[in-house]
């Protein structure tokens, strides 16, 4: 009954309250301005994260769990959320925005959420991490929060398979066991489909990077939380899976431009997303695929969840494989534009 009545509230508090958050954007001047890298043709305001955190918050604490790891994690993702809503409205720089995530971190490792130990893939014993752990664990949080945060570059995008990566996790968490962490991750699901009545294209809103690294934390915590607790070493990769998209696509871009000499955290227009509006998909369209496959990512997942490890280890090759064919195909990988510059004749001709 609380796992519903969380759920539920998750969805209508975001539905209700991301109107305001807009509102308060509008006022405040705190708009998204089209330029050379993004595909918005007119400002929209940014600071949807802040409906996105507060409808978390409202589910979460209706879910009657209020131990401390779950208040950690409010607090935490809490901290993230500020961090990026003041980049959002003034702006601040690189370290700055890092210090917050690493704090936010560290306070959800003092509620007792962390990497400790990793799986010896030989005999199955598990090996202690010790004076790595914090680091480690500081690492995954930070890391995740970014890549939700590079991907966010179309209507939807961020928060749907936000949405999908939150199901995909409840499930498996579910299938482990692991119920609190299935909860929180049903709620955070939620709560992106709320944003989403507004956010989808053509988008009203955009949750700006206090929605992104809030939703690419507590994704990374909640992995942590249930789907890194198994004993076998396969379970140290179904995180992985379940954030496929954001994950594969940040490390293309990474070796990318390490191939084209270029400086690794300058931007550039190669991600997944752009590789597909170049192939002559409409914003939707691509949108849809990207959903898609992080769908088909999420069933994998839950497939290596219930098999045995032999079993699972295969279907993470097979995934792997696949994605980089894919991206080797589409230009993400190499940054090639052989395939794109075909798609823009065939359409001239057309």
């Amino acid at each position: 009954m609380f796992v519903w009545l969380g759920v539920s509230a998750a969805f209508l508090a975001a539905l209700l309250l991301t109107p305001p958050a807009i509102k308060i954007a509008v006022k405040l001047n705190v708009v998204d301005k089209p330029e050379a890298r993004k595909v918005h043709s007119e400002p929209k305001p940014r600071m949807g994260g802040i409906a996105i955190y507060a409808a978390f918050a409202i589910g979460v604490l209706l879910l009657s769990e209020y131990t401390m790891p779950v208040a950690c994690l409010l607090v935490s993702s809490g901290l993230v959320m500020l961090t990026g809503l003041i980049d959002d409205i003034r702006g601040i720089s690189p370290r700055a925005k890092l210090l917050g995530q690493v704090i936010a971190a560290l306070v959800l490792v003092q509620g007792g959420v962390a990497i400790r130990f990793i799986t010896n893939p030989f005999d199955g014993g598990l090996i202690s991490l010790g004076v790595f752990a914090i680091p480690l664990t500081v690492l995954w949080l930070v890391g995740v929060s970014n890549t939700i945060n590079l991907v966010d570059g179309l209507d939807g995008l961020s928060a749907g398979i936000s949405a999908i990566a939150a199901l995909s996790m409840a499930i498996v968490c579910s299938a482990q066991g692991e119920y609190v962490a299935a909860a929180i991750a049903g709620v955070l699901a939620a709560s992106c489909f709320g944003f989403l009545r507004y956010n989808f294209n053509p988008a009203r809103t955009f949750m700006g990077d206090c929605g992104s690294l809030f939703l690419g934390f507590v994704l990374g915590a909640l992995a942590l939380m249930g789907l890194a607790k198994g004993a076998t070493f396969i379970s140290v990769f179904i995180p992985l899976i379940v954030l496929g998209i954001p994950i594969f696509d940040t490390f293309f871009a990474i070796v990318r431009r390490l191939i084209l000499h270029k400086p690794v955290f300058e931007a550039d227009k190669m991600h997944l997303h752009h590789r597909l509006l170049s192939l002559g998909l409409t914003h939707k369209q691509t949108v849809l695929t990207i959903y898609a496959v992080s769908l088909v990512m999420g069933l994998c997942a839950v497939l290596m969840s219930v098999l045995a490890s032999a079993q699972a280890v295969i279907v993470l090759i097979i995934v792997t494989l696949l994605a980089v064919l894919g991206a080797e195909r589409l230009g993400v990988l190499r940054g090639n534009v052989n395939i794109a510059s075909q798609a823009t004749t065939k359409t001239s001709h057309n």
